[in-house]
């Protein structure tokens, strides 16, 4: 394993992440990767929601999302497409993929593979090139993850047996640390982009805000979020 690649993981596995594939391997399908696809519930948040009140989010997540998004297009210059795909309907959820320019977010889905099959068609995605990210943390979305690229499960100590399931079935690539509700999100983002080995440029391209940050910035900014219903 390369000496950096093996010094990223080690820092997010002496925090409890669990890399159930190579994290040279991950490094290596990353540079396949066209589309981001999250879970809303227990992804963002930890799934709580009572009568007239649907679950919220963290900035910190936030943040994490947009510097993924930012270090892919310095990679690859172009927009990597971002998606929410929830089973619930969540102002919350619209609001973030609003505010942040997601290119679609779909709610009240209740077999989330078909959206899947519906994302691959309208941007041209190859199903065998493993091309979409799938970040999710409970049964419902074991459909999409049999079909990503790469995996990442969002840990829940209270199903431990569920974590016994996706890890034999080989849904899994990696379950994180922080539990739901915990910011996960954003330990997915900087792991992913301290496996494509440039965290550092894209953090400090950011903090000053130079020209690249800013050209990515307006092309983000120029997505016109597609909801669904």
């Amino acid at each position: 394993m390369d000496k950096n690649i093996s010094k990223i993981a080690d820092r997010f596995i002496s925090r409890g992440g669990v890399f159930h594939t190579d994290p040279s391997d991950l490094a290596a399908r990353l540079q396949n990767i066209r589309g981001l696809i999250f879970d809303w519930d227990g992804v963002f948040n930890n799934g709580i929601k009572g009568v007239g009140s649907g679950s919220t989010y963290s900035e910190n997540d936030s943040m994490g999302v947009n510097m993924l998004r930012y270090g892919f297009w310095l990679l690859n210059k172009s927009q990597l497409l971002t998606a929410i795909i929830t089973g619930e309907m969540n102002d919350s959820a619209k609001f973030l993929a609003d505010r942040e320019h997601f290119h679609s977010i779909y709610q009240g889905v209740k077999n989330k593979r078909s959206v899947i099959d519906e994302l691959f068609f309208d941007y041209a995605l190859d199903l065998e090139a493993g091309e979409l990210i799938c970040v999710f943390d409970d049964i419902n979305d074991l459909s999409i993850a049999s079909v990503c690229g790469i995996r990442i499960m969002v840990r829940q100590k209270s199903a431990p047996l569920l974590e016994d399931f996706v890890v034999g079935e080989g849904l899994v690539d990696y379950m994180t640390a922080a539990e739901s509700g915990m910011q996960a999100v954003r330990e997915i983002s900087e792991m992913l982009l301290g496996l494509m080995g440039i965290y550092q440029i894209t953090i400090k391209s950011r903090m000053v805000m130079d020209d690249q940050y800013q050209k990515y910035l307006e092309e983000r900014q120029a997505i016109q979020t597609l909801h669904h219903p």
